[in-house]
């Protein structure tokens, strides 16, 4: 049994709280106990949080940072970068890129993330992938992606029953889910999405959805449907769905995507010009939200979780629509519930021990009142605040 004395812990309430005892045993929390002493437990000091989901990442493009930044563009250039990247890689590559990303992952608090995963050949990428996460010591969703139409040759399957053969040749793990994903509505007709989300069943079922406008307009212009729309008649939209970026959405959209996670991408969006998604109106409907770092622009969970408020304010001239504890919520157990960890994300007993300790102590955090630290942690930490991260009751970091 490993005792952790918390100075400060947040447990999913409005307010972090002071003097938490946190007992692990293996790889779960067997207790937590709040207004205790240290006793003989060991000192953390700081705020304490449940482990971060990074619920969309494309790992391979960590490679594009920097490459992608000279000159003008859009989305539609930016791709052309990224196959021009994604047709060079082999499983060593990948894996090297992978495993870079996921110990950057790691190192800003990141205990699972979610793999999006299309760029299939040569060789065993799926493996070069989940070899990196486990080297690093952070939990896995590959989502395997199902992609048919236009992109490159490493991307596409024959048909949805030959990506649906390929997918069930790979296995959970204690540390790895393996879930499906809709690459997109250009990529997968509207039949091969049935059987994408047939096979899902009770699986996580990821697709990017309504990213451009040029999407939406191609897809009403074909078939007569948003988006949103065609995924629904396809049977996907269930409560196992997350909308990946979700930023071009009619009001009826956002009335389907109710019972579904969205998971917003905030620094991509920017970083690609896509626009900012209307956050408070999927809240409001009744859809949960999770954050990724997508393409790697940069990887800072908190960073993409305060952009969700503070981006919506640019666009709304409203402030305060999104509270610090929905958005911690948001990078925390809502995410790890869209990656099919329910049991992960929340410091209580019986969760995975999955722990992310951050020093209060830094420039950007010196001088936080308990009252106001989840406050000051969104709105104002960055990665390199993050001191320790644990993973299944043992330290990574």
């Amino acid at each position: 049994m490993t005792k952790l004395w918390c100075e400060l812990a947040w447990l999913g309430d409005e307010r972090a709280e002071q003097g938490v005892l946190i007992e692990v045993d293996r790889d779960r929390i067997a207790s937590v106990t709040t207004g205790a002493g240290p006793g003989d437990a060991e000192r953390l000091s700081g705020l304490t949080l449940p482990g971060l989901a990074n619920v969309h990442s494309h790992a391979f493009q960590r490679a594009l940072r920097g490459r992608t930044q000279v000159g003008t563009g859009s989305f539609w250039t930016w791709r052309e970068q990224m196959y021009e990247l994604a047709a060079s890689l082999n499983p060593d590559t990948m894996f090297a890129i992978a495993r870079a990303c996921f110990e950057e992952m790691a190192l800003a608090g990141v205990t699972c993330v979610g793999e999006f995963h299309y760029v299939h050949g040569p060789g065993d990428m799926e493996q070069a992938v989940i070899a990196a996460a486990r080297d690093v010591g952070i939990r896995m969703t590959l989502l395997d992606a199902c992609y048919l139409h236009g992109g490159i040759d490493s991307f596409r399957d024959a048909d949805a029953h030959a990506w649906a053969e390929r997918a069930g040749g790979l296995s959970d793990a204690p540390d790895l889910r393996i879930g499906a994903a809709i690459h997109s509505v250009r990529a997968v007709d509207p039949d091969s999405m049935r059987v994408v989300a047939e096979w899902a069943g009770e699986r996580p079922l990821h697709a990017h959805v309504s990213e451009q406008p040029r999407e939406n307009e191609e897809c009403l212009e074909r078939h007569g449907r948003t988006p949103t729309q065609l995924l629904a008649e396809a049977g996907a939209l269930d409560g196992n769905f997350t909308a990946i970026h979700a930023t071009h959405l009619t009001p009826e959209d956002v009335d389907l995507l109710a019972g579904a996670t969205v998971c917003l991408c905030p620094t991509t969006e920017r970083d690609l010009a896509d626009g900012i998604g209307p956050a408070r109106r999927l809240r409001d409907a009744g859809a949960r939200l999770a954050v990724g770092s997508d393409s790697q622009a940069m990887i800072d969970i908190f960073e993409e979780a305060r952009a969700i408020e503070l981006d919506e304010r640019l666009a709304t001239g409203t402030r305060g629509l999104h509270p610090a504890h929905e958005l911690l919520s948001a990078a925390t157990a809502e995410g790890h519930a869209a990656l099919g960890w329910p049991d992960a994300g929340r410091i209580e007993a019986g969760a995975l021990a999955d722990l992310v300790n951050v020093s209060l102590d830094s420039v950007r955090l010196r001088g936080t009142e308990p009252d106001f630290a989840l406050e000051s942690l969104v709105f104002a930490a960055s990665a390199p605040d993050v001191r320790r991260v644990m993973v299944g009751g043992r330290w990574i970091t």
